[in-house]
């Protein structure tokens, strides 16, 4: 019998969803797809998920690398701020199953949110999306500052050193561009190119803060020295003016 946060690998598409949810009657489930940009609940019939393991088509996962861990305790006191502060948010949404995996009444239940919090869609999807990338525990939504880099290749970030150059005297000291960062940097890129005949940087950077960022959080906002960096590193676009 397969269980809540149940992790399915199937080999044939590379692919892992996490079961989120299971009705009473076992008939039917809630997966979500772990890895993939803009995933969202999808709706299973749960004999068909056990069929997958039995037949190999899927591998039930025995341990959860995705899951929040460690001693929380010992994070820094804004790490753990920053995760209250979206766990308030959206704790009332992931309690309300299965109504917030359900597209139509989710979209309602987020707009709801949003007002009542003073908080954007996109943040607030963006807070789902990592409580249910990661276990479904308020400890999944702490600040992702994951290490990464070798010698030679892009330096790695640590929980409680901000990367690069001090800030201003005064000024929050930011975020680490992680993977998940430069991530947004690229789909802000394209989503500003794809709407204006002429490429800016400032108006691309602006755009994506209203986008996809929390502005009443500053220390979760990247820099524009940040922004134009890493869309130069990882994918320079010709021609664009800063």
């Amino acid at each position: 019998m397969l269980h809540k946060n149940d992790l399915l690998y199937y080999p044939a598409q590379a692919r892992t969803v996490r079961i989120l949810w299971i009705d009473r009657a076992a008939k039917v489930a809630y997966t979500f797809e772990l890895g993939a940009k803009g995933a969202h609940p999808e709706l299973a019939a749960l004999p068909a998920l056990v069929s997958d393991v039995r037949e190999q088509r899927a591998r039930l996962l025995a341990t959860d690398p995705h899951a929040a861990g460690g001693d929380t305790a010992a994070l820094p006191a804004r790490h753990r701020q920053v995760r209250d502060r979206a766990w308030g948010v959206v704790q009332a949404l992931v309690a309300d199953e299965p109504a917030i995996y359900q597209a139509r009444k989710r979209g309602r239940m987020v707009m709801l949110q949003s007002a009542l919090h003073g908080v954007s869609h996109p943040s607030i999807y963006r807070y789902l999306r990592r409580y249910w990338e990661r276990g479904q525990h308020p400890d999944a939504l702490l600040p992702d500052y994951r290490n990464s880099g070798a010698p030679g290749k892009t330096r790695g970030s640590s929980a409680n050193v901000k990367r690069g150059r001090p800030r201003k005297s005064g000024s929050h000291p930011g975020l680490n561009a992680d993977d998940g960062i430069r991530r947004t940097f690229h789909a802000a890129v394209a989503r500003y190119s794809a709407t204006h005949a002429e490429f800016s940087r400032r108006g691309a950077y602006r755009q994506m803060i209203q986008d996809f960022f929390d502005t009443r959080d500053a220390e979760l906002l990247p820099t524009f020295g940040q922004f134009n960096y890493w869309i130069g590193k990882d994918a320079p676009v010709a021609g664009t003016p800063a």
